[in-house]
């Protein structure tokens, strides 16, 4: 991507050169008005598919922007939507005339609001809970109307913070009831003096939150916030990085994240956590999963916790990162609605591990290969020095040497990464031939070839993917598929992000710029399609074999996002299906048939409808009674699902002889492939995956045996 890069950065210089783009544009030179004047240049001109800047859009970043000021309806009031609806409709006016007029009096508005929303908490907070009281509390407020005036103000507040106080009072509640457990003589405190350490801690934690990170935000931030307004209407992975975000950003991108690991996704008033980092601490955890939402973070020797829900994303970020060492702990929702409290040592991501590692499985005594990519990496200052394919192919030749019959490659959560690996890593399954094909605005298509007629494994294949299965990785898959080369396992369809991303440095764009750094802004310029000229944007891959997960009723794929771009087709690629004596066809009719008649496959599915049925509700009673005895019906009704995590396969893994090799220097590494071993005995989709294989490996001995036959009648 990175001649992508440096073609759109000369195409964009080229066409403000000849609109003589200088920062004395303006008579008064202003940076907002400037970052808003290149920004909208940049997306008219280099964005993928630019949108018309009319009524429309308009009112869909009026929406949204308020939607991110407020998500949780507490700040502003009726009267102040009725005087912001002014601009509803002239947004894009304002954008064309380089106009800020509606961020300042919302921005204005806004800090009037907070400071004000400062005396109501605390006035909220004085007063005790009565947790006698039948009443209800709803957490969506998408549908919400803005309160009319102070009382409704108060009201709204009272609520919010009686929920999230009663979850305190029930903490402490526990902690007491444990510690009689534990100490007979222990003296239970009271209910009044339970009820009043817990609105301290969430007045604690509110206080934090306005002092620690409201009161430090300065309008800057609160402007970065308008413009992703702005360019997040063009699709979701479009986004604007202000000068200290970008800095960030290229940390990221060098691979050294210092933390617990796991990338996080802002969803409503939630933060979510949306990827666990390979060799993380919270992956190496076990204890967080994917979907799983972040409540409350605690920092090690303080007591009480802070309250992230409705925070921005950045902010909540702020609490949950730290440095290499310290302890963190979170209250975490489950994904099945259960609520529990983790703990974890922050540290920096051991890279190592978000590399290809490769397994021996036996079954009925012969061997299989099993190689787990967690990204398509590659470095690209030095592409010959370590990438995902040179990686893959080392490691099908190791096991091959272990004489592999039948190999599977999970990309199981791997979201992507470099083009021209998967380009290189399909072809050591073909012979030749188009791979992936790319086409950006007003171009035309770029077909992505294997020119290399080497093929480095030839025998049965199989993928396996799930619903966080993304960009390179569909990529992959479909081309597999589009070859009948491998059968795909996994969800009902892979995550379906088929657009690729360039980061431009705005400060590129413009000659003379005496207004300090202007960020960048990340933006899509090229969409994919797979050689029979589908997009896999939106739809994805559809595996063969479709097998219920966790995941399978949650909204987190690219269809679920704000404002995705839609899926279209173009000419296929001229391919020639792979030419040999697999049965795929009678292979994964067999699968499914066992798949439909999986016991644990089954539960899984269960599991998932009630986890779906758990993250829908949003109306919480605020009676300690009714709100505890739901508590204990969620712990009860998930005992149900308990065999899930207890399932064993009787499959044995172990690593090949030139890492068994190393663990008599390097301890960590046996304990970290003993434990990646142990979690793949207790994978119903690998088990099935080696069925598959050995089925493959049948059906080709069948279908050589009867070529052979009829040759010899010839």
């Amino acid at each position: 991507m990175k001649r992508n890069y440096i073609y759109l950065v000369v195409l964009l210089l080229l066409a403000f050169a000849s609109c003589s783009f200088t920062t004395k544009t303006f008579t008064n030179p202003d940076k907002d008005k400037l970052l808003v004047q290149v920004i909208t240049y940049v997306l008219e001109r280099g964005h993928f598919d630019p949108k018309a800047l009319d009524d429309n859009f308009s009112e869909e970043v009026y929406n949204n922007y308020l939607q991110a000021l407020d998500p949780l309806k507490r700040y502003f009031y009726d009267s102040d939507i009725k005087e912001f609806e002014a601009y509803k409709n002239s947004i894009d006016d304002q954008l064309k005339e380089y106009d800020i007029s509606f961020f300042n009096l919302t921005h204005e508005r806004l800090l009037q609001r907070l400071e004000e929303s400062k005396a109501i908490y605390k006035d909220v907070l004085s007063t005790p809970f009565d947790y006698s009281i039948d009443e209800e509390f709803n957490a969506d407020y998408k549908d919400k109307a803005y309160v009319k005036n102070k009382k409704e103000m108060k009201e709204r507040w009272r609520k919010q913070l009686k929920f999230q106080t009663i979850a305190n009072y029930d903490d402490i509640q526990t902690e007491e009831h444990r510690n009689k457990q534990n100490d007979p003589a222990y003296k239970i405190k009271s209910n009044k003096d339970i009820e009043a350490e817990a609105r301290k801690t969430t007045s604690k934690s509110i206080d934090n939150y306005y002092t620690d990170y409201i009161d430090d935000l300065e309008r800057k931030d609160w402007f970065a916030m308008y413009v992703n307004a702005v360019v997040e209407e063009f699709d979701p992975h479009t986004f604007y990085f202000a000068p200290e975000d970008k800095d960030r950003f290229d940390q990221q991108m060098s691979g050294k994240l210092e933390g617990i690991g796991a990338r996080l996704q802002k969803k409503m008033d939630n933060t979510k956590i949306v990827e666990l980092i390979s060799g993380g601490p919270a992956w190496r955890g076990k204890e967080l999963e994917v979907g799983d939402i972040i409540v409350k973070v605690r920092q090690e020797g303080e007591k009480e916790a802070v309250n992230i829900v409705g925070m921005r994303l950045d902010d909540a970020i702020k609490y949950i990162k730290g440095p290499k060492g310290t302890k963190v702990t979170l209250t975490i929702k489950k994904v099945d609605g259960t609520v529990k409290d983790v703990s974890i040592v922050r540290d920096i991501v051991e890279l190592e591990e978000t590399y290809a590692k490769s397994s021996i499985v036996k079954k009925n005594g012969v061997n299989y290969g099993v190689i787990n990519l967690p990204k398509f990496y590659v470095d690209f200052d030095d592409y010959k020095s370590r990438n995902a394919a040179s990686d893959i192919k080392k490691e099908i030749d190791r096991l091959k040497e272990a004489d592999m019959k039948g190999l599977v490659i999970d990309l199981r959560n791997n979201g992507g990464g470099s083009l021209q690996t998967v380009v290189d890593m399909a072809g050591l399954f073909i012979e030749e031939g188009p791979v992936v094909q790319v086409r950006s605005t007003g171009e035309p298509k770029e077909i992505l070839r294997d020119t290399d007629k080497s093929i480095e494994w030839d025998g049965p294949l199989v993928i396996l993917v799930n619903e966080l299965s993304a960009s390179a990785s569909e990529i992959l898959a479909a081309a597999m598929q589009d070859y009948k080369r491998a059968i795909i396992i996994g969800s009902k369809q892979t995550y379906g992000k088929g657009t690729v991303q360039n980061v431009l440095d705005l400060n590129r764009m413009v000659r003379n710029n005496s207004n300090g750094d202007l960020g960048a802004l990340k933006l899509t310029t090229q969409k994919f399609y797979r050689i029979n000229g589908g997009s896999t944007q939106l739809e994805g891959v559809k595996s063969d074999v479709v097998v219920p997960d966790r995941y399978s009723f949650i909204d987190i794929g690219e269809k679920d996002q704000e404002n995705p771009l839609p899926w279209d087709k173009i000419a296929p690629a001229d391919y020639t299906v792979w030419g040999n004596y697999f049965d795929y066809d009678s292979t994964i009719q067999k699968s499914k048939e066992r798949m439909s008649n999986n016991e644990q496959l089954n539960l899984i599915a269960e599991n998932a409808k009630w986890i779906k049925l758990k993250m829908d509700e949003n109306t919480f009673n605020l009676n300690y009674e009714k709100y505890k005895e739901k508590l204990e019906l969620n712990e009860e009704e998930g005992k149900q699902f308990d065999k899930i995590s207890t399932y064993k396969s009787n499959l044995t893994y172990e690593s090949l002889p030139y890492e068994s090799a190393l663990f008599e220097k390097d301890s960590t590494l046996k304990e970290k492939r003993d434990r990646w071993h142990e979690s793949l005995t207790q994978d119903v989709y690998m088990e099935e995956a080696v069925h598959v294989l050995e089925d493959l490996k049948m059906s080709y001995a069948i279908k050589k045996v009867a070529s052979t036959s009829a040759e010899v009648k010839n």
